[in-house]
């Protein structure tokens, strides 16, 4: 929901994440004109299109009372971390995060690269606390 602006009190669907400069674009909403000239294979001509707005300025909806609330995490009894609804008018239900962000956009690498240690050398013991083998000499 939108709680600053030409279109505070309207809710909407988050088309886009800006993440570099805090930004969000909501689906039809804070339409902007963009005067467009007219070239080569394309109509020129003046055109509704959706402007950022900054993320201070949108909320996110309570699932029970539908109203605008703010979040935080917390944790459950079997230890996943989850979204939780605070604020005035919040229940402290729990807030699902959407699948598309459940999506790593980078994978994370399964190769070992250059740098990384081998797993034997890893393992290796190196010292023995009780005969003092691998202390340096003070």
């Amino acid at each position: 929901m939108i709680i600053r602006g030409k279109d505070k009190g309207e809710s909407g669907l988050i088309k886009r994440v800006i993440r570099s400069q805090n930004r969000v674009i909501v689906e039809g909403k804070n339409l902007v004109k963009k005067h467009i000239k007219q070239g080569e294979g394309q109509t020129g001509g003046i055109f509704s299109i959706e402007a950022p707005l900054h993320v201070s300025n949108v909320q996110v909806i309570d699932p029970v009372t539908g109203k605008p609330c703010k979040t935080t995490y917390k944790y459950l009894p079997d230890g996943t971390k989850v979204r939780v609804s605070r604020g005035m008018y919040a229940s402290g239900a729990v807030i699902p995060r959407p699948e598309i962000l459940k999506e790593r956009k980078k994978p994370r690498p399964t190769s070992h690269g250059p740098k990384d240690t081998p797993i034997e050398h890893v393992l290796e013991k190196t010292y023995d606390a009780k005969a003092g083998i691998g202390m340096p000499d003070l």
